[in-house]
């Protein structure tokens, strides 16, 4: 069976040359093309590699490129500092074992039940796995089942989570697909993201959407402006930060704007 990093390494080197046309990286434009982006052929030229080489990296054949081939690769399709970092993890060998729910050491737990604003501990599968009482009283963590406590399926698919951010929902949503992507491919055939997987793709067609363009960020601090039933329009300024114990730890902290 094929390695489900290879084949998602060479889903997004797919997707990036779509989305380029000659123009873009100097080549010229030429007889009339069946499909947008670029050919395997013009991408191999660029990288500097043989055609047939690319075609078996694209296809998520098990095949090992060197650093110096990702890095062409990169450079080719023109990709930004995350999307590059994002195809040197793919392209790692290496056992990554088997998916397993963190646990929140006491220290760190009682840390972010102490904090005065809302706060809370998720993983490397962004469940919520901690959080003090002013999370409780905007985002009601404990109301929901274990299994449903997961950030990108409260957002994806919770109505009351997606009503609390109104018209604003669509761009952070799509947002957060895109930053759960970096995260997904390094663990593809995980059985525990596989589920999650196929729990937004049943729940949310957007998802569906947004997922298939393969698009990848890295994680930012940024405003959010959220509509609570009995509190009313609050304005919050979000970071993250991760824990030495255990860098899968991220700590979210939402400081009232």
């Amino acid at each position: 069976m094929a390695d489900p990093r290879r084949v998602e390494f060479g889903d997004f080197l797919r997707s990036r040359r779509e989305k380029l046309s000659p123009k873009s990286v100097g080549l010229p434009a030429g007889q009339r093309r069946r499909t947008a982006g670029l050919r395997r052929e013009e991408v191999a030229q660029l990288a500097g590699i043989g055609v047939d080489w690319y075609i078996r990296l694209e296809q998520g054949r098990t095949v090992s490129p060197s650093v110096t081939t990702v890095d062409a690769l990169a450079r080719a399709l023109r990709l930004s500092k995350t999307e590059h970092a994002h195809l040197k993890d793919l392209a790692r060998d290496g056992a990554r074992g088997t998916f397993t729910r963190e646990v929140v050491p006491p220290a760190i737990r009682r840390l972010v039940e102490s904090l005065p604003h809302p706060a809370y501990i998720t993983g490397r599968r962004w469940d919520v796995l901690a959080w003090n009482d002013a999370a409780e009283e905007i985002f009601a963590f404990g109301r929901l089942p274990e299994e449903d406590r997961n950030t990108l399926l409260l957002m994806m698919t919770n109505k009351k989570t997606r009503k609390s951010y109104g018209a604003g929902w669509a761009d952070v949503a799509k947002r957060m697909v895109a930053m759960f992507r970096a995260t997904h491919d390094v663990w593809a055939g995980d059985p525990a993201f596989a589920e999650l997987l196929a729990r937004l793709r049943a729940g949310s067609p957007e998802f569906v959407k947004w997922w298939g363009a393969h698009e990848v960020h890295g994680t930012l601090s940024g405003r959010k402006t959220m509509i609570h039933p009995t509190k009313g329009v609050l304005h919050f300024e979000h970071t993250s930060f991760q824990a030495n114990d255990d860098p899968a730890l991220k700590l979210v902290i939402y400081t009232p704007v």
